[in-house]
């Protein structure tokens, strides 16, 4: 009996420890303030405060894997570049998940996008936790150069990324990419939607997390919003949609169902709730930082399981 016992404290601790892998609240504020606290604003007209934020980036993702690259690119007389971790084994489809650093021209870019970058860090340091466990690989990327004028450009972080892809002939089973995770209202009528027709099919209170893909990519839309729903209070919605609709590609994925990969967007739909979007009033103070780390928790739970 004594042995009995002592093996079900083992399995029973087993599983609490697995259940503990858990993103930290105040890693993620730590990396949005650094973030949104640079000497220069973190657009293409900095490339030194670019460069800045990416050795930052680079330096959190060395703690929790060996696997780290930068890829470099020139635009104009600049040189840019991407940061990537890799986690899980070396070959095999891929997972991709991926967050802009840069902001738009002159503003911290609390939400857009540090909140994702912050989340793409505490996933590094959650797949650490279990990272010869994992049955793929995983890449995390770090995308410079998401916003105007390079918007829709070759010139996107993403594009570049995701040409390299093709050019190897990786596989990709799902790019995931996280775009403003940090900002929610609980008013009623807070949540926005580019038709009015969507008000009567989801929440009109800003207080979920939404998961946005073209008809192609709608399978693994699903199964994100179901793991989320799994791990998270905060809820999670689908909107699977013609990439015609206004915002529903308004972020790095696109640059992959340019090349037939599939893709989704997590996201707290930016302008359609949060009216610091692109504005100087974007700042760490105005986000949600419990539900934010809900949300990572659930993003997490949901990439390792796809």
């Amino acid at each position: 009996m004594r042995k009995a016992a002592i093996v079900v404290l083992i399995l029973v601790g087993t599983v609490f420890c697995k259940s503990d892998i858990a993103a930290s609240t105040s890693a993620l504020i730590t990396h949005v303030n650094f973030m949104t606290s640079t000497s220069e604003f973190r657009n293409h007209e900095h490339p030194e405060t670019l460069d800045t934020v990416a050795s930052y980036i680079d330096s959190v993702f060395s703690l929790y894997t060996k696997q780290v690259e930068r890829q470099v690119f020139g635009v104009g007389d600049h040189v840019y570049q991407n940061v990537i971790a890799s986690f899980g084994p070396t070959g095999g489809e891929r997972v991709i998940i991926g967050a802009h650093y840069d902001v738009c021209y002159d503003q911290p870019g609390a939400d857009d996008n540090a909140s994702g970058v912050a989340a793409l860090l505490e996933i590094a340091a959650m797949l650490s936790k279990e990272s010869s466990t994992l049955s793929k690989r995983i890449d995390l990327v770090a995308f410079t150069l998401e916003e105007p004028p390079n918007f829709r450009t070759p010139n996107m972080g993403s594009a570049v990324h995701a040409q390299s892809l093709i050019n190897q002939g990786v596989e990709i089973k799902v790019m995931i990419c996280l775009e403003m995770l940090g900002y929610y209202d609980e008013t009623p009528g807070s949540q926005q939607y580019p038709l009015s027709i969507l008000k009567w099919l989801f929440p009109d209170t800003g207080n979920f997390i939404a998961v946005i893909s073209n008809f192609g990519s709608n399978r693994f839309a699903r199964k994100i919003k179901q793991g989320i729903n799994k791990t998270s209070y905060v809820k999670a919605i689908k909107l699977a949609a013609p990439s015609t609709l206004q915002g529903i590609d308004f972020s790095d994925h696109l640059n992959y169902w340019g090349h037939d990969y599939k893709a989704v967007m997590i996201t707290d739909t930016a302008f359609y709730r949060n009216h610091n979007y692109h504005k100087t009033s974007d700042i760490p103070a105005t986000l949600n930082f419990a539900k934010m780390t809900e949300v990572v928790n659930g993003i997490y739970k949901a990439s390792i399981s796809l």
